[in-house]
């Protein structure tokens, strides 16, 4: 889990090309560079997000890279780009279209969002973007569902699945077999 610097909060300095993406980039290669002693697959480092953390996840998602074979420190040596992305209801009307430039090296996307939250009303684009990039990718709208429905013990069995469907397509990815 990253807590990361929030931007674009009131009163917040912090921004997401400067310090927010830099946080989500340094906690995957910091991931991967403790793998072996975690017992963490390195190739399986992905990132999840939700609302404006999904907005972080999906950058994380198109910026990235293959690390530095010859920093001084070792984490810094570690690949950026996620294995997958996890985008539950993420704020990505900000960036998408205009500031969208996907790619077949764009990692795999699980898409969810409710069908009542305007915040999510682009992810149908987005999923039909990743496809034509040759992005493999799943979506999931929820029916009669707002913004932040997380994961609680009072969302209805049609909302609380979501976890499973996201667990599943994980499996189906081959995110979660054995080392």
């Amino acid at each position: 889990m990253l807590k990361y610097r929030l931007a674009n909060a009131p009163g917040s300095s912090y921004t997401l090309a400067g310090h927010s993406l830099p946080d989500v980039q340094r906690a995957i290669r910091l991931v991967r560079s403790h793998g072996a002693e975690w017992g963490i697959a390195p190739d399986r480092v992905g990132v999840m997000g939700f609302s404006a953390g999904g907005e972080l996840a999906l950058l994380a998602g198109l910026h990235f890279d293959a690390g530095n074979p010859d920093a001084a420190d070792p984490i810094d040596r570690e690949a950026s780009r996620p294995a997958f992305l996890g985008l539950i209801y993420p704020y990505v009307t900000r960036i998408f279209p205009a500031k969208l430039t996907l790619t077949k090296d764009t990692p795999p996307a699980f898409l969810l969002g409710g069908e009542k939250d305007d915040i999510s009303k682009p992810l149908p684009e987005l999923y039909l973007a990743l496809e034509k990039a040759g992005v493999p990718a799943e979506l999931h709208m929820l029916a009669g569902v707002g913004h932040g429905f997380g994961v609680r013990p009072v969302n209805p069995p049609h909302v609380a699945i979501w976890t499973t469907l996201f667990h599943d397509w994980l499996d189906a990815s081959g995110m979660l077999k054995g080392k």
